[in-house]
């Protein structure tokens, strides 16, 4: 199953009528950069001309979708000549781990840069055993 697919499909394979016109849109494949350390992970993914309205951000089934549609506008009496991408698409799915708290998602769109920072479940974060001498 593709990517698309997969973000186009509902809960028991349900798809509706509008994410089937969604998934059969070309999608570009966002640049990510994914950061892990003991406290969770940060993931940055590149999503250029994006508004905050244009972007949704989706956890089902220890699954994470991020979606969104760039704003492209011409500038006021200019006309387009050439246009390669008009209103790109983004699509992107991952998933995560269940040592991780999709619950506690944190989401900020700046400039262009989506971060989300996923925490670590408090049990499956490393801890240090200390080792007793007899």
């Amino acid at each position: 199953m593709t990517e698309n697919t997969q973000i186009a499909q509902r809960n028991e394979g349900e798809v509706t009528r509008e994410t089937e016109d969604t998934a059969r849109r070309p999608a570009i494949t966002p640049a990510v950069d994914i950061v892990e350390d003991s406290h969770g992970i940060t993931l940055w993914a590149d999503l250029p001309g994006v508004p905050r309205d244009r972007l949704d951000v989706k956890v089902h089934d220890a699954r994470l979708f991020i979606e969104a549609e760039a704003v492209v506008s011409a500038q006021a009496g200019l006309r387009v000549h050439h246009a390669e991408v008009r209103a790109p698409r983004f699509a992107r799915a991952f998933t995560v781990s269940d040592d991780f708290d999709t619950t506690k998602i944190d989401a900020n769109l700046t400039n262009g840069v989506l971060k989300l920072t996923i925490p670590r479940r408090e049990e499956a974060r490393p801890r240090r055993i200390e080792v007793r001498a007899n």
